[in-house]
């Protein structure tokens, strides 16, 4: 009888043990956080390289300006590189220097001056595109950017459309500044990973 007893113990245990393991397993399925996935499952294919170029017009003067000063701290005005000013940005995206030129897509964002010694600036960008197969893909990018450096380099934080899981870099090189009212144009080239 006691042998009986422990068996039907035993075997009680066992099955208290399985059924727990069983709905532990069942909620792990139903509320999971993360899980890793196959990027085949999603779509994704072999990763390739793009190099996109484009020029950047920021026009900061006149009636029909693509960026303006948004907020600015008390001292802003007093500092030789106007530190603590915010400016955002809804700027054209051209196939060649000219404003004229093709529009391939629109640089939103904003840039402010974080830098107290230098012209610097902290630049948060969506490069939204509207031209050809990236039409509605976006890139963005968030870097320093030292104004009057021969060539600046922020690294592609991330994309959407067919720039989904990017990264990379973009080079920015002043084509075109205008020290009296502030207007620039500067030319990109963007490399970037994407499938």
């Amino acid at each position: 009888m006691v042998s009986m007893s422990f068996t039907s113990h035993k075997l009680f245990s066992i099955l208290l043990t399985i059924l727990f393991f069983c709905s532990t397993l069942a909620a792990a399925k139903s509320n999971h956080f993360a899980r890793t996935l196959s990027p085949s499952s999603l779509g994704l294919k072999r990763e390739k390289l793009s190099h996109l170029h484009f020029y950047f017009h920021d026009i900061v003067s006149g009636r029909n300006r693509t960026a303006v000063r948004v907020a600015q701290a008390a001292t802003t005005n007093t500092s030789s590189t106007l530190f603590g000013m915010v400016v955002m940005m809804d700027d054209p995206l051209t196939t060649k220097p000219e404003l004229s030129s093709k529009l391939v897509g629109r640089a939103q964002g904003i840039y402010a001056s974080a830098s107290q010694s230098e012209t610097g600036l902290l630049m948060v960008v969506n490069f939204a595109f509207m031209e050809g197969k990236y039409n509605g893909s976006t890139l963005s990018v968030l870097g320093r950017n030292t104004v009057f450096s021969a060539v600046r380099e922020f690294p592609v934080v991330g994309g959407s459309g067919l720039f989904r899981f990017s990264r990379g870099y973009a080079q920015a090189k002043t084509h075109n500044l205008d020290l009296r009212s502030g207007d620039a144009v500067v030319e990109y080239n963007v490399y970037v990973f994407h499938y």
